[in-house]
């Protein structure tokens, strides 16, 4: 009887993308009750306002940082999903893990909002990235050794896919590393990454013969 609901269990990959889609748009919504109104009682002039808005920058940094994270996550993820052709138990799971890390992105960007010029602050964001990375790839070679994956899926997205998140991961742990120096390089050169990652036009999967 277990066999069979082993069997049976996390087979629906369109509840599977609901799932995420639902986590990820209210990590990104999350993300910005961490901007708050500057308090009345402390701004009686234009100027005040305008002196207590440019503190919040930082914040607003912190806010794009991680909404580009986790677009650029979610973009990933519905890559994959698009290219499978069911899920199992098991590739339902690594994806719930994989959503579980999702929800922890508005946790390390306050903390790190908070304590920006800490460098253990840092880490702990770049550590949400580490696992965010390792947990979509650990999905995608499930599915590709269980022949999850569509069959007319390009033969070339793999090593796209391993290729794109291993480099970004590279890149990104270069900068967390720049903490050392100074966390505002390291934040500088993240969102710069992210910002090439987002919006740099795609590898294209397939070559012209």
């Amino acid at each position: 009887m277990l066999s069979l609901y082993n069997r049976l269990a996390g087979g629906g990959l369109e509840r599977l993308a609901a799932l995420s889609d639902g986590v990820f748009a209210f990590a990104m919504t999350v993300l910005v009750l961490d901007i708050r109104i500057p308090k009345l009682d402390s701004v009686h002039s234009e100027h005040d306002l305008w002196l207590a808005v440019v503190a919040l920058a930082p914040r607003f940094v912190m806010y794009l940082m991680s909404f580009l994270t986790l677009g650029i996550f979610w973009v990933g993820q519905q890559t994959q999903l698009n290219n499978v052709a069911r899920s199992d138990r098991d590739y339902a799971w690594l994806h719930i893990m994989f959503l579980a890390a999702i929800g922890l992105v508005p946790f390390s960007t306050a903390l790190l909002a908070e304590y920006i010029e800490y460098r253990i602050a840092m880490l702990i964001y770049w550590l949400n990235i580490v696992l965010l990375g390792a947990l979509i790839l650990a999905s995608w070679t499930y599915a590709v050794r269980r022949k999850l994956v569509k069959e007319d899926a390009p033969k070339e997205l793999s090593r796209a896919m391993y290729g794109r998140v291993l480099i970004a991961q590279c890149l990104y742990a270069f900068g967390a590393a720049l903490c050392f120096i100074d966390t505002s390089w390291s934040i500088g050169f993240i969102v710069a990454v992210q910002l090439y990652y987002a919006f740099a036009p795609f590898q294209r999967l397939a070559r012209k013969p």
